[in-house]
């Protein structure tokens, strides 16, 4: 993988969606997720569609590789729906997509919403049948008085069409609202996970699930936490983490007992009491949690930064990256327009030396693991439509001035767009190719060609 040592240079290279500022919102793109050969590309909006994007194989073959995907299929994954038992709206958007590794022609993935989670089929049609005895070629029947002789049906060549076809449909499960989904190691089974509780499913089952945690007191006025993101590990089938808002994040064996409310290892940083102030418990809320490609770190988002533990030791993260740390002085007016609860993603690279996540104003960091905050290997770059402007231009990296006074090519903390947010990015599993989406705009970069 290119890019030791925080070398990359990044460029752009595509942006899908329209760059008009007229944006609905059923466009706004709400998760983003590479397959795990890279070839494919999905990205689900607040619309309930599901978008694939497949990897252009021209551009695979050029030397320097580039990182240029086409649309490959797209689908309208959930509608919206009522639950007229409680008197609540269901929301069609796509809240989280995992791809199962591919098994033979056809692809697969799970799709959720707030309340109904889907296992889709994406095959490709290429030849059809002619030459029926029962039915003309438009399909319609044919008179059997005037079939007169037996014809052998021959397949030919044809068009090539991506069909999408729903294989399973898990529903009734949650109470609140499906927050993950993560597929275990074992391709077999997959959790998810709202606010109170986390269930497993089989592939293959629908009507039945199995309650493996469950934090919802006897008395509602009694809760103190909610669950926030939950992950299958990448290698051990009997292990899980969920992280909670209130900065822990627990991990569990399921060899232990059916139901895991106790955990094996809790991961929780001491809080410093001279630091505490009132926004403390709403910043120290873990919105994302990642367990490395390797298996052997995990890494958490809270509002401010990114923290990466070891597995082995919970008692303090090893690695600490600050990524918007001036909007410290700016908490309370964050708090008064609930900024202070957008909930940002992250992700690892496929070599597990970087890390990714978002920011306000179209920024986004990398960080390169191992450099701290200020040194060579922390970037911040921006997805905007300057950037498409300047294809295959590198892009420059942005800095934001946290005082009054600040350098000519520095950013007032004060005239950040708080509504340009990037919450949801995917690294491609083996090349340095990333994807960014900012609001209705998918962008993808990658490292200089």
């Amino acid at each position: 993988m290119a890019g030791n040592g925080g070398e990359t240079t990044w460029c752009f290279s595509q942006v899908k969606g329209t760059l008009e500022d007229d944006v609905t919102e059923a466009d706004l793109i709400s998760c983003v997720e590479f397959n795990h050969d890279g070839e494919l590309l999905a990205t689900g909006d607040k619309g309930g569609r599901v978008v694939i994007f497949q990897r252009d194989p021209a551009s695979k073959q050029c030397v320097p590789k580039k990182g240029e995907y086409n649309v490959y299929s797209t689908f309208q994954s959930h509608e919206p729906e009522f639950d007229y038992l409680k008197s609540l709206e269901i929301e069609e958007k796509i809240n989280k997509i995992r791809w199962l590794k591919r098994k033979n022609q056809a692809h697969f993935l799970l799709s959720t919403n707030d309340k109904t989670i889907k296992l889709w089929k994406v095959s490709e049609r290429d030849k059809r049948v002619t030459g029926y005895n029962t039915r003309e070629e438009g399909g319609r029947p044919r008179d059997p008085t005037r079939i007169t002789s037996l014809r052998v049906p021959t397949v030919r060549p044809a068009e090539l069409m991506v069909e999408a076809s729903p294989r399973r449909i898990f529903a009734n499960a949650h109470t609140y609202h499906i927050n993950s989904i993560s597929l275990n190691s074992d391709q077999e089974t997959y959790l998810s996970a709202d606010d109170l509780r986390i269930n497993l499913w089989h592939l293959e089952i629908t009507d039945q699930s199995f309650n493996i945690v469950d934090i919802k007191p006897a008395n509602m006025e009694e809760l103190t936490e909610v669950i926030t993101a939950a992950e299958f590990h990448p290698t051990e089938c009997n292990l899980f983490v969920y992280s909670s808002s209130k900065g822990t994040i627990r991990l569990c064996d399921m060899r232990a007992a059916a139901l895991c409310d106790r955990h094996a290892k809790l991961f929780e940083e001491p809080e410093d009491p001279h630091a505490r102030s009132f926004f403390s418990e709403i910043i120290s809320s873990i919105s994302d949690v990642k367990l490395s490609n390797s298996g052997r770190y995990m890494m958490s988002r809270d509002y401010l930064g990114l923290k990466v533990w070891d597995l082995r030791m919970e008692t303090k993260p090893v690695e600490t990256y600050p990524v918007h740390e001036y909007l410290r002085s700016k908490l309370c007016s964050l708090y008064e327009n609930d900024c202070i609860f957008d909930k940002f993603e992250c992700c690892w690279s496929g070599d597990d030396q970087r890390l990714m996540t978002g920011s306000y104003n179209g920024f986004f960091r990398i960080f390169e693991r191992g450099c701290g905050a200020g040194r060579r290997g922390e970037l911040t770059l921006e997805a905007c439509r300057d950037a498409a402007q300047r294809p295959r231009q590198p892009l420059r990296a942005r800095r934001v001035a946290a005082s009054a006074k600040r350098k000519k090519d520095e950013i007032s903390v004060d005239c950040l767009d708080f509504t340009k947010k990037i919450l949801h990015t995917a690294w491609h599993p083996h090349e340095s190719i990333i994807a960014v989406a900012a609001t209705n705009n998918l962008f993808i970069f990658q490292d200089k060609f």
